[in-house]
């Protein structure tokens, strides 16, 4: 029996940055909206058998219309209603899986993903149950105290810019969710660390793609815009 892969794609964030009235994964590149990009992948990919669409309550009847029914993503099984922070609404997303045995959690802001970061991502969670994609830091970070004085500078080669998807086996990532959610989730600014706060799997790191880029700003847009015309 081969091993069911759920991609659950988050679409439910407001988008304050980007200084729009329109929600920053319906923003439009090249005439197609940023949320098209990454559902489009996960369609083509064989590794994914369904794709769990998480927005707001009040944008579900517009993605079914102008987005799934528009460009024929037939993997999209259930539009779900996202909560008021990242964690609910991928709480909802898993909720809604049905008998998953890996989930790809992912940004919908992100539409520049691609098949070989869906394998290597699918190849290290098989081994590790828990994995996460990003890339080596370009820069020297620092670590700042409260009053913004440096108090340490970590060696760049360990330093990683986290991306998503994120990638979990489907039971590690529910149990510690249910887990978690018994106690204070202030903090949690990803999906990873409510697995690592478990403290039950190492989570492993997988080699994205700096074109994986996370639409923040309108400065964003102008490089997405690029990155296609390539």
């Amino acid at each position: 029996m081969e091993e069911k892969c759920t991609a659950i794609v988050l679409a439910a964030g407001q988008g304050k940055r980007m200084g729009s009235k329109i929600q920053k994964q319906f923003l439009e590149i090249q005439g197609k909206p940023v949320l098209y990009y990454s559902l489009a992948c996960f369609e083509a990919s064989p590794l994914i058998e369904d794709i769990v669409l998480v927005t707001g309550e009040d944008c579900i009847s517009y993605c079914q219309r102008e987005i799934v029914e528009k460009y024929h993503l037939k993997k999209v099984k259930k539009i779900v209603a996202g909560g008021k922070e990242r964690y609910d609404s991928v709480y909802a997303g898993l909720l809604a899986c049905e008998n998953s045995d890996y989930v790809f959690i992912h940004d919908g802001a992100r539409p520049f993903l691609d098949g070989q970061i869906l394998e290597r991502a699918f190849f290290a969670v098989k081994e590790c149950r828990a994995c996460v994609v990003g890339m080596p830091s370009k820069d020297t970070v620092k670590i700042a105290d409260e009053d913004g004085y440096v108090v340490d500078t970590p060696e760049r080669k360990r330093v990683w810019m986290i991306q998503t998807p994120q990638v979990f086996a489907y039971d590690v990532i529910r149990q510690a969710h249910e887990e978690i959610r018994q106690g204070d989730m202030r903090g949690i600014t990803d999906d990873a660390m409510v697995v690592e706060q478990q403290g039950k799997y190492q989570v492993k790191m997988v080699e994205g793609s700096y074109k994986n880029m996370k639409i923040t700003t309108p400065e964003d847009l102008l490089v997405a815009e690029s990155f296609l015309k390539e």
